[in-house]
């Protein structure tokens, strides 16, 4: 779509275009209730070019599924996500060689010991991807952690926990208790670990590389959106 504004600006959270407030796909209003947020969205309008490109856009793209998608029924979006403290990633160890079952404590049991102090938990590990069940008060209150969230952080937190298969990550980033980054390392722990023994893939680079980006805009969106 050719770019057809001059101005942006923000009124009390809308994002204007030459005064005019820009509607989501379901033609909602584009208002968010964080100004920081507001104003990253903002930006984003500012930055186009001649031709708007939603690929570069992602702070809108989320505040459009805040509104659109999750807005209507945060229960129903949350349900998923949530179901993923069942088959966390963190809990699934590899059996060998030795060399990765190190690096795997190493990344994922200081996440594992944030979420047991934060929430009052506990975990079952298992070596393998047999499915090992979690205790039914594990689940619930990582359930209830996310289902308290609005809409805006519920938006983000869905890149955040499918990209990285792991809820406790998803919850360590929203809270600021690991770096958004190494949380993301850490989630592709084995992935990177067997292109560091057999030599990367340029396409399985390229294809890691765009979920990091969407993995780190969602995680900026989170903090935004507060």
């Amino acid at each position: 779509m050719k770019r057809f504004y001059k101005e942006v600006s923000v009124a009390e959270g809308t994002i204007l275009l030459d005064g005019r407030g820009v509607k989501t796909p379901a033609r909602a209003a584009l208002a968010v209730p964080f100004p920081a947020l507001a104003e990253a969205i903002a930006d984003e309008w500012r930055a186009q070019g001649e031709e708007i490109d939603p690929r570069a856009m992602p702070m809108t793209g989320l505040a459009n599924a805040a509104i659109d998608r999750v807005a209507p029924d945060p229960v129903a979006f949350a349900r998923p996500l949530a179901a993923y403290a069942a088959t966390d990633l963190l809990c699934y160890r590899a059996d060998s060689p030795p060399e990765l079952i190190a690096e795997e404590a190493v990344a994922w049991d200081p996440l594992l010991d944030w979420a047991r102090e934060r929430y009052d938990i506990h975990f079952v590990t298992t070596s393998g991807i047999v499915h090992t069940a979690q205790p039914p008060a594990t689940i619930a209150r990582l359930g209830e952690a996310l289902a308290a969230r609005d809409a805006f952080a519920l938006a983000a937190m869905s890149p955040l926990v499918t990209i990285g298969g792991s809820l406790v990550v998803a919850l360590a980033v929203a809270e600021g208790g690991i770096d958004a980054g190494d949380a993301f390392d850490a989630a592709h722990l084995d992935e990177l670990w067997q292109a560091r023994q057999w030599g990367e893939d340029a396409l399985a680079t390229e294809t890691r590389d765009r979920r990091r980006q969407d993995f780190l805009n969602a995680a900026r969106f989170i903090l935004l959106a507060r």
